[in-house]
């Protein structure tokens, strides 16, 4: 949601280190006298061309931007990451903001109601999550990761440019409100002027799906896990990507935020799609220096013959002796494909890799397509749960700045718009990451031994708490603005209630330790744990979580007030739900609040339990200059991760 790193200071973070093969040069000499395949035919003249004297890089399948086996002195590393952190920044400055000020646009120039405006914002944020899934599919079957930003991106900047053209022409707009006596009748936006609008929103999440499934993907080839610096360096790359949302969402919040609310939202969606075209520009310049993994074929296509053979294969029995089992060959390993190691558990799918004379991809299976399969399955547990864990986040993010549209927003002379207020978890999430990955990280991995300090599973669960905190505290403050409300008068008032939009500081502040440990807990998480042949489809995991999320918190509203509606004593009561009308005094948010609380710790208790059954694929400890990992210091609790 929020953070991005700044160029020059990210790279004045990291230091440069050159990689270290994860085999020595006489073994990469006698695999390319056995390749067939592009990497092994060319590995050898590149290194010729060189003298010899330049080591490349060690990880199958990477290649520069021309199809070329990589440099390991020339391409990756911090300067790499710098043009995507570049993209990010942007990018997320643009979105963000949006994200953020949706609701005002909605309501005020296009005069929808308090749930319709909401609804409509979640499912704008939920589609920026889901529509990575294609992309991911796209960049890790079919073509390179930077081709598919590439050929996406500029659908973004299109769907900008649409909403920028409607705020613009008057006629695209709902009518005027009617004024009769003290009230205002607005008719909200409907038609032709409703699906210019949708269609405006949906496609910047096509465009920008591909940037938000590839960049993490793409950031992380960037760094050989086998070299004990590239190997921090990659662990320090998603805290520094989750600092570069942050620093978008700071520029986006406090330029264009305000361009949108002062200027108007014709400049401020200009204003947007430019921003993403510079993200753009500056992430192209960086083509000559990325580490680029081949595509290895469809990962779904994979992992559906293993099911489909397994039942085929059912009534097989499997042999004693597992190293009988289809085994890859090399050819599949020169096209950028993993070779996993058989591992214990799901059986039943083992039986797909039983040569019984036939042939075909949907007749004998690899044991590394069986374990990308069983990876995928027992991540579920863990995707199911962190989805019931963030429905609150972007039902608290969208209310909120309809409650601080009711409130005083004064600071002194300054008004402060409800949307700027989400500042404050951005300077702290900017701060608190700075200090995490400078400082904590450091001392923690001394005493646990763990690359990141605390496994990726740990730092999530401290997330999903910080949530139930923060539903619980929006309920008590809701409480309380009501309650001003009521004894002022103002229940009829839309604006002006006298409390201070500063009262929602703290359920802020608890999003942002949510952002802090759970968004790039969960990002580090699927990527790490996904197949090299997966790993766009693993950071589109994690933003199908916060996307499946938003749209669950979308249908809890509408069946929170269906509900309601007929749980009501009397006529009117029973005709209005909770989260009805317009009028945020005469609902029941603070009941809303407390639902979402105690769903979230029911979450967090359903997390806990299948954080301790996990069983990481790739080992989280420090790998020293051997390129073996280092005993931890402290002693190792059981297989998954005890969260409190």
């Amino acid at each position: 949601m929020l953070s991005w790193v700044v160029a020059s200071f990210s790279s004045a973070c990291y230091a440069r280190h050159r990689c270290t093969p994860f085999i020595s040069i006489h073994q990469l000499r006698q695999l390319n006298k056995q390749s067939r395949g592009f990497i092994g035919r060319n590995l050898q003249a590149v290194r010729e061309e060189d003298g010899g004297k330049e080591e490349m890089g060690s990880s199958s399948g990477l290649v520069d931007w021309r199809g070329r086996p990589i440099n390991s002195k020339k391409h990756g590393g911090v300067r790499a990451s710098i043009f995507i952190h570049a993209l990010v920044l942007l990018s997320n400055a643009a979105n963000i903001a949006n994200i953020m000020n949706l609701v005002t646009y909605l309501r005020g120039t296009m005069h929808m109601g308090v749930a319709e405006a909401s609804t409509t914002a979640s499912n704008f944020f939920a589609a920026l999550q889901m529509f990575s899934i294609p992309a991911a599919f796209l960049a890790d079957s079919y073509i390179k990761r930077v081709y598919a930003v590439l050929i996406f991106g500029p659908i973004e900047i299109l769907g900008y440019i649409l909403l920028a053209v409607q705020a613009h022409i008057p006629m695209l707009h709902p009518p005027p409100c009617s004024q009769t006596g003290a009230t205002a009748t607005c008719e909200p936006v409907h038609g032709s002027n409703l699906s210019l609008l949708l269609l405006g929103l949906y496609l910047i999440p096509i465009g920008d799906g591909a940037a938000r499934a590839c960049l993490p993907a793409l950031g992380g080839d960037q760094f050989d896990t086998a070299d004990p610096a590239e190997q921090r360096q990659e662990t320090s790359f998603f805290n520094w990507y989750t600092f570069a949302v942050s620093s978008g969402g700071f520029l986006g919040l406090v330029l264009i935020v305000w361009v949108q609310n002062r200027q108007g939202w014709d400049i401020g969606f200009a204003l947007c799609a430019l921003c993403v075209l510079l993200g753009m520009l500056i992430w192209i310049a960086g083509f000559p220096f990325y580490r680029n993994q081949l595509p290895g074929g469809s990962a779904i296509t994979r992992m559906l013959q293993v099911l489909v053979v397994a039942f085929k294969k059912r009534n097989v029995e499997l042999p004693k002796d597992t190293s009988e089992l289809k085994q890859m060959n090399q050819d599949d390993s020169n096209n950028g494909l993993e070779k996993l190691e058989r591992t214990v558990g799901f059986q039943c799918l083992e039986k797909s890799a039983i040569d019984t004379g036939e042939t075909g991809p949907w007749s004998l299976c690899t044991v590394t397509q069986v374990e990308e399969t069983k990876i995928v399955l027992r991540m579920v547990p863990i995707f199911l749960s962190a989805i019931l864990g963030y429905i609150p986040v972007p039902l608290i993010l969208n209310f909120t700045v309809q409650q601080g549209n009711t409130m005083d927003t004064k600071l002194g002379a300054i008004h402060i718009s409800p949307a700027t207020l989400f500042l404050i978890p951005t300077v702290f999430q900017m701060v608190i990451l700075v200090l995490y990955d400078r400082f904590i990280v450091p001392f923690l991995r001394r005493i646990t031994g763990y690359v990141g300090g605390v496994t990726h599973l740990q730092r999530i669960g401290i997330g999903f708490l910080s949530a139930t905190l923060a539903t619980g505290v929006a309920a008590l403050v809701e409480t309380k603005r009501k309650r001003v409300a009521e004894e002022n008068g103002l229940m009829d008032a839309a604006t002006g209630i006298p409390i201070s939009v500063f009262w929602l500081t703290v359920q802020f502040f608890l999003l942002g330790v949510v952002d802090v440990t759970s968004f790039v807990g969960l990002l580090e998480f699927f990527y790490s744990e996904a197949s090299t042949g997966m790993k766009s489809v693993g950071s589109s995991i994690f933003y199908c979580i916060l996307g499946v999320s938003a749209w669950l918190g979308s249908l809890l509203i509408q069946v929170t007030n269906q509900v309601t509606r007929r749980g009501g004593s009397g006529a009117a009561a029973a005709a209005t739900g909770w989260l009805d009308g317009t009028n945020l005094n005469m609902g029941k948010l603070d009941r809303f609040y407390w639902l979402l609380a105690v769903l979230e710790l029911v979450a967090f208790f359903i997390y806990m339990f299948f954080a301790w059954r996990y069983e990481y694929r790739n080992n989280q400890r420090v790998v020293d200059n051997t390129g073996d990992t280092k005993a931890p210091l402290a002693p190792e609790g059981a297989a998954g991760d005890l969260i409190i």
